[in-house]
This record gives structure tokens, C-alpha cells and sequence, in this order.
């Protein structure tokens, strides 16, 4: 994406509304977009936006410059460094702890969260695509985990969902080697929902938020929780889940106003109950 205006230039995060969606767009470009407490601050801002706000669809994440997220800021890594020992351990700690939360409000957030790179996402930035329902890449992009290079490891879950994306041994050699692989090479993974030419990215993701707009926030909301935790559950359980989430909805207004709808062969207005 193109870069931000100047009104803009001093947020990390760009938070704009369009239309049904609501999208962050990381705004460092000069420092590759690398992740800093502002930064994870400013994300996290956002995801409140949304949960405040039924009217929002869908959350799109991307990014202005040639690169989508390249990882930490490396710069602010070494003045941590400079720190003594124990002050850093616990300012590392407490950067940790809120991307991890962050994340993790990304995969429990009620909307699905489209990830649009738009280039180069290697290690806290692949964090990031892990923690999206959807990801459209441009042809362009690669996607590495990286923490090897600079004797660093995964703290935002990576080497725990990354190898549930890409398999284990896709996996296994992104972490150990740190070397990074085309957006084509990853799109039969579960990483990539669709990869498309550089000049696409935004209308692909606008046809995609258009066509969540159009379903029971509702349902979404509830396959996208049953997905999320029936994940690892045994089949039993997970099957269990499911049950229980349908009976529930059956009594929902959603339900009742999808069949409606069909029955009178209109276009069904959602609630979200």
C-alpha cells in the first residue's frame, strides 16, 4: 500500500473505517513496520474499536511500504539490551505478554480478521498473519520466521501455530534456517487463503468483506468460536460443542430471519441475535 498521509505520519497504526470494515494499517514503513510497544499499543486499540462496535463486519490488517511486518523492532530490542539484566528480562516480558495478548484477542475477536500483506512478513509479522481467519497475499510477498538470524525465538506463538498453518516440516525448516518462502510456494498451506497480483490486494479484500457483510454476524461469530476451540478437542467433544451451539442458535433472530427470507425469496436482514 501506498504510504499515509502527513495528518497520519506519527500513528503507528492507521484505524479507519470502510465501509463494514474496520482496518488497521501498520504505519512505520521506514522501519519496515517492526513491532514496538507503540505499535502493539495502537493494535490492540483498534481490536477495541471493534469489539465495541456490532456494525463492524470484518477487521482488515495490513500495512503502507513495501513491507507487510518484518518482525521486532530490532532497534528497540538493542536499547533493551542496554538495560540492566533484570529491568530488561522484564520490559521483554511485558512486550510478550502484549502481543500475545493481542493475538489472542484476534483469534477470539467475534469478526473475522483479514489479514492483506502486501509484502515482506517474517517473524513477529508472521505472528500476525497466524492469528487471521483470512489471509490474502500479494504474488510478490514472502513469509519467513527469521528469529534464527538474529539469535532470537518465537514469543507470539509462532512455533506453536505455525506448524498447525504449514505443517510441521514446512515449519521446521522456516524456524531452523530462518529463511523465508514465496506467498505462491506457501498457498496449498492453510497460511494463504489467496494469493493475487500486487495490484489486486485491495479490491480482493473489499469483495471479501463485502460478502461477510452479507451473512448473520451471528453464525460467523459462533463458527468462528466453535473453530477456534473445537481445534484441538477430542472428535466427541468437539462434535459436542457444535451440538450445543446449534441448539442455542435455533432460537436465534438471525435463524429465523435467514429462513424467512428464503421462504419470501428476499435478501435477509441480520441482526446479529
Amino acid at each position: 500500500m501506498e504510504a499515509s498521509n502527513d495528518a497520519a505520519a506519527d500513528t503507528p497504526v492507521v484505524v479507519e473505517r470502510r465501509g463494514a470494515a474496520l482496518w488497521l494499517t501498520l504505519n512505520r514503513p521506514q522501519r519496515r513496520n517492526g513491532l514496538a510497544p507503540e505499535t502493539i499499543a495502537a493494535l490492540s486499540a483498534g481490536l477495541d474499536i471493534a469489539e465495541r462496535d456490532a456494525s463492524i463486519r470484518a477487521v482488515v490488517l495490513t500495512a503502507y511500504g513495501p513491507t507487510f511486518c518484518a518482525g521486532a523492532d530490532l532497534k528497540y530490542l538493542r536499547r533493551l539490551a542496554r538495560l540492566p539484566a533484570a529491568e530488561a528480562a522484564e520490559t521483554q516480558q511485558r512486550l510478550l505478554a502484549a502481543m500475545g495478548d493481542t493475538l489472542d484477542r484476534m483469534e477470539r475477536l467475534a469478526q473475522p480478521v483479514i489479514g492483506a500483506v502486501n509484502g515482506l512478513t517474517l517473524a513477529g509479522g508472521l505472528e500476525l498473519v497466524l492469528a487471521c481467519d483470512f489471509v490474502v497475499s500479494v504474488r510478490s510477498a514472502r513469509f519467513g520466521d527469521a528469529h534464527a538470524n538474529y539469535g532470537l525465538i518465537p514469543g507470539g506463538g509462532g512455533s506453536v501455530r505455525l506448524p498447525r498453518r504449514v505443517g510441521p516440516a514446512t515449519a521446521r525448516y522456516l524456524m531452523y534456517t530462518g529463511d523465508s518462502m514465496p506467498a505462491e510456494e506457501l498457498a496449498h498451506t492453510d497460511l494463504i487463503t489467496r494469493v493475487v497480483d500486487d495490484d489486486q490486494l485491495e479490491s480482493v479484500v473489499q469483495t471479501l468483506v463485502s460478502q461477510l457483510s452479507t451473512k448473520s454476524p451471528l453464525g460467523v461469530s459462533t463458527m468462528k468460536r466453535l473453530v477456534f476451540d473445537s481445534l484441538d478437542a477430542p472428535l466427541a467433544d468437539g462434535l459436542r460443542m457444535e451440538l450445543d451451539a446449534a441448539r442455542d442458535h435455533s432460537l436465534s433472530a438471525d435463524m429465523a430471519e435467514g429462513l424467512a427470507a428464503f421462504a419470501d425469496k428476499r435478501t435477509p436482514q441480520f441482526s446479529g441475535r
